[in-house]
């Protein structure tokens, strides 16, 4: 794989526009809820890279029943249905979702300054899991000259008013790490983006059918 990391204002656009058309957009970020820079997520006792320079951590309740939100969370399949971003998206097993779990997912990679438009390919391995609780999934997601290795748990909770979902990454990988405060910014649109719309599919239903 090649690898176009430049310098200085080089590195930073390329960089930036590729991770915007990974792990969010360019617009603000959703009111998805406050980030929460305590102790790390876990599910069955594992969290994230502690080492990781890119990370970010926030939450947000939503109104639905947990199985709903749980069914949408695990049903990769159908995540294009209400996951703006996702533009594919396979499982690699069958069965139930549940540890050593593998799936597939593409998002759209933008022209950028040095690159075609391309598309991003993601690999996710589950690790942990506890039905209904957590998930800790990690893999690579790569691209023309472009490679990240995510770290990423959820956990859900009952509380009133509903469950609250909380969400935590971590990227490693020279071209993120080369600009940790841009990748982390774009980290942070993108799990917004992503509690948002599970927020608006689970309360709203709407295009994913019957749960």
């Amino acid at each position: 794989m090649s690898v176009f990391l430049g310098t200085g204002i080089r590195a930073a656009l390329c960089t930036t526009s590729l991770l915007l058309g990974v792990l969010g957009t360019a617009a603000a970020p959703a009111a998805a809820g406050p980030d929460r820079p305590g102790a790390p997520l876990t599910c069955r006792g594992k969290g994230v890279d502690p080492g990781a320079s890119v990370r970010h951590r926030t939450e947000t309740v939503i109104d639905a029943p947990p199985a709903t939100i749980w069914k949408l969370q695990t049903d990769i399949a159908r995540w294009p249905s209400w996951k703006g971003s996702a533009t594919s998206a396979e499982r690699l097993d069958h069965g139930p979702f549940r540890k050593d779990s593998a799936f597939r997912w593409t998002l759209p990679v933008p022209p950028n300054p040095v690159t075609p438009a391309t598309e991003m390919e993601i690999t996710s391995t589950v690790g942990q899991l506890k039905p209904g609780s957590c998930i800790r999934w990690a893999g690579p997601a790569t691209a023309e000259g472009l490679r990240i290795d995510g770290i990423h748990v959820w956990t859900f909770t009952k509380v009133p008013g509903g469950v609250r979902v909380a969400t935590e990454e971590t990227h490693t990988g020279p071209q993120v790490e080369a600009v940790p405060d841009i990748a982390t910014g774009i980290l942070r649109q993108g799990l917004e983006a992503w509690l948002r719309d599970l927020k608006t599919a689970a309360e709203t239903g709407s295009g994913v059918g019957r749960y």
